[in-house]
């Protein structure tokens, strides 16, 4: 056999032919260095840890007179009731305390605008009264102090609107910005973002929301607790012996409904369906997987409702109808805080606790609401309304007596 090596053309000489692509040159990237920020000292840190802690703080005691004055205006009460179950809705969806405190810093703007505004006033009110004193030691002598009166009321007024402009915040209403003020008038073109943050402000409220979720929340446990009430009050019109067996008889479906109502309440506002007030099934499943959780926030929601019927004994007048409302709200929100607590670890939970603490739990919560029955039963013969405060059962209802508005 022939070897066919001369047909192949070997070219010992020739360079070998390399790819362009393969010759260029790997790119390098350069990355730039890191811009940091540095760090603030510590004195700063601090002290904007504490100005965030007092604003906090202010914000809270702010939120709580708030509601206690929503509380005692009829109609509009629906929005304190409302601003509670959302609050108990947030700690159930998030599991943080925190989360209940809805608005705190907003809170604490508007209770900066009101002291703000009075602080501000301050000067009006005590050239006004030196004004009045005038007239009375020397009628018609006072011209002068009439037109001081005047322009400072004019200045103030003024003022006022400035400060809200600028952000309604304390330090506003204590120095006018004069220069800033000169500024402000030559850009017509900040009036439209100034409007647009008093509306978004306004709106980051809320209020139609928390309104129309009171007022669903109000009818669902008055539906809940209509018929043991009710009941209740026809039993004072028996004869002694019938009353007592009347009112037993009652006691149970108040009992039964006490015991589901704050956890129905919580899971209405969560998913904002009226039909969920009424679903005791998925209460019951949710209990098995948190029962202590849930035993203890129905403790401590009836345990701080009970020493409230005592401020019902006497009949406060309506100017400072809000102070006790401000304690109604003040045991309240722990306790529909508590609730939400109680609804999120059960949701975290796939699986029922041990039979042990589901019974346990369960024989534990027969005698705190049979125990809450019979002081709600008692609460007849001391409030200032007799019979009829048995349906002021604020635990469940607006956060302040019904029939005391």
């Amino acid at each position: 056999m022939e070897s066919r090596t001369d047909d192949i053309m070997i070219e010992p000489d020739a360079p070998p032919v390399l790819s362009t692509e393969a010759a260029a040159p790997l790119p390098i990237a350069v990355v730039p260095p890191e811009e940091t920020t540095p760090r603030p000292p510590l004195l700063r840190r601090v002290g904007r840890r504490i100005r965030s802690t007092a604003d906090w703080l202010f914000g809270g005691a702010t939120l709580l007179f708030g509601l206690a004055a929503l509380s005692v205006i009829p109609i509009l009460n629906f929005a304190s009731l409302g601003y509670l179950l959302q609050a108990s809705a947030n700690v159930a969806e998030n599991g943080r305390l925190r989360d209940g405190f809805i608005g705190v810093r907003k809170a604490s703007r508007l209770g900066g605008l009101l002291i703000g505004a009075w602080l501000a006033v301050l000067p009006l009110r005590f050239v006004s009264g030196l004004w009045r004193d005038a007239e009375l030691v020397n009628p018609g002598g006072a011209d002068g102090w009439r037109v001081a009166t005047v322009i400072l009321t004019i200045l103030t007024t003024l003022h006022l609107i400035w400060a809200c402009l600028r952000g309604a915040r304390l330090r506003h209403f204590l120095w006018p910005a004069p220069i800033r003020l000169i500024k402000w008038l030559f850009h017509p073109s900040e009036y439209a973002s100034i409007r647009d943050g008093v509306l978004d402000y306004l709106a980051g409220l809320r209020l139609p929301h928390y309104f129309w979720l009171g007022a669903r929340g109000f009818v669902g446990a008055f539906l809940w607790l209509f018929v043991p009430v009710g009941i209740m009050i026809l039993a004072a019109k028996a004869p002694p012996g019938g009353a007592a067996v009347i009112s037993l008889f009652a006691s149970i479906p108040l009992m039964f409904a006490v015991m589901y109502l704050p956890f129905l309440q919580t899971r209405f506002a969560c998913e904002n369906r009226f039909g969920a007030l009424f679903e005791v099934r998925r209460v019951r499943e949710l209990f098995r997987n948190a029962p202590i959780a849930f035993w203890f926030a129905l403790f401590i929601t009836l345990l701080f409702a009970i020493p409230l019927y005592l401020l019902k004994v006497e009949l406060p007048p309506r100017e400072v109808a809000w102070l006790p409302a401000l304690l109604f709200v003040a045991f309240i929100f722990p306790a529909r805080v508590l609730t939400g607590w109680a609804v999120s670890r059960a949701r975290r939970r796939e699986q029922p606790r041990l039979w042990l603490f589901r019974w346990g739990a369960r024989f534990a919560v027969i005698p705190v609401v049979a125990l809450y029955a019979l002081i709600t039963y008692f609460t007849q013969f001391l409030s200032w309304h007799g019979t009829s405060a048995l349906l002021e059962h604020h635990a469940f209802m607006v956060p302040a007596p019904l029939l005391g508005l």
